[in-house]
């Protein structure tokens, strides 16, 4: 079941948002709130959260709460990656989370933490369990990323590629499995702490590997998921299709959905990190989606964790 909507993925870094088109965030704002708004008009009570941010910007979120994005969200989203590519220590983690906290009203969800195995294994098993013991009863929700490494053959989702040096292809290390499937040291490790760790898992356009996760996560006793629907992908032939088959194959997880990357043809440029020319087909995209595949009636929030019920239809 889907039980939050995310709206983007790390609007404040380059690599995920055009700051060149968009100074200040001022259009990714107006797309935020319209979208935020239009998620809320077709589910009364389902959870809106604000895309993570990555760095961890309390000046980015300061420039949202100013906007109003806040007045539409029920929870914010930190990503962080100290051991790759941020530029602090993993143990300051609590003092991330607590950071921005304080400057707003809702609650801090993780939704992207990871620890590569560029140079070592080990080093991802003990960025795991590290991990977990800082952020354990921090949050309400900390997904871990990610379940697959990033296939050698693909692209990492980043602006200026090999020219980023060794940060470029530690995008390709950061899953549990490799890419052949096959587990490597951090695996056990993960499955240790899966009472507080959820999974970040992006899936590709018709993603070979969908059966094979879903049979993973089982196995693993994964209960809350972390991925998204491409609004760029909604305009291939066959979208349609693969959305139902991916999200009928994620229902028994507690999904927090996100939506993100703009179509070439429908942004201010030709590139998935481009504001839209008309930011209101992106919000008329996740009510679409939202209404596709979470229409029934949420149970009402509990506390800190909200949770909704919803089904796909068909």
């Amino acid at each position: 079941m889907i039980e939050a909507a995310k709206i983007w993925n790390e609007p404040n870094n380059k690599s995920h948002w055009d700051l060149e088109l968009d100074p200040g965030w001022t259009r990714f704002a107006e797309m935020a709130v319209l979208a935020a708004k239009a998620i809320r008009s077709v589910h009364p009570t389902l959870p809106r959260v604000l895309g993570g941010i990555s760095p961890i910007d309390p000046g980015f979120m300061s420039r949202m709460k100013s906007a109003g994005v806040l007045d539409h969200v029920e929870a914010v989203a930190v990503h962080g990656f100290p051991l790759d590519w941020n530029l602090w220590q993993i143990d300051e983690w609590p003092n991330k989370v607590a950071e921005i906290e304080s400057m707003v009203s809702v609650p801090v969800w993780v939704t992207e933490i990871g620890v590569s195995s560029f140079g070592a294994e080990e080093v991802q098993a003990w960025g795991i369990k590290r991990s977990a013991q800082l952020l354990k009863n921090r949050s309400p929700r900390i997904h871990w990323y990610s379940l697959y490494d990033l296939p050698t053959a693909w692209e990492a989702t980043t602006r200026h590629k090999e020219a980023e040096g060794s940060s470029y292809y530690r995008h390709f290390h950061m899953g549990l499995l490799r890419e052949d499937g096959t587990p490597k040291l951090g695996l056990a490790a993960f499955a240790k702490e899966v009472d507080c760790l959820g999974l970040c898992q992006w899936f590709h356009f018709e993603d070979h590997r969908l059966d094979d996760a879903v049979a993973w996560l089982r196995r693993l006793g994964v209960r809350h998921l972390r991925t998204g629907l491409s609004w760029a992908d909604s305009y291939r032939p066959g979208a349609l299709a693969w959305f139902d088959r991916q999200m009928e194959a994620l229902d028994e997880f507690e999904v927090t959905l996100t939506f993100c990357f703009t179509p070439e043809h429908r942004g201010l440029a030709p590139h998935h990190t481009s504001a839209p020319q008309v930011p209101e087909e992106f919000a008329e995209f996740c009510a679409r989606m939202i209404e596709r595949y979470c229409p029934r009636q949420a149970v009402a929030s509990r506390g800190n964790k909200p949770e909704a019920e919803c089904a796909p239809s068909y």
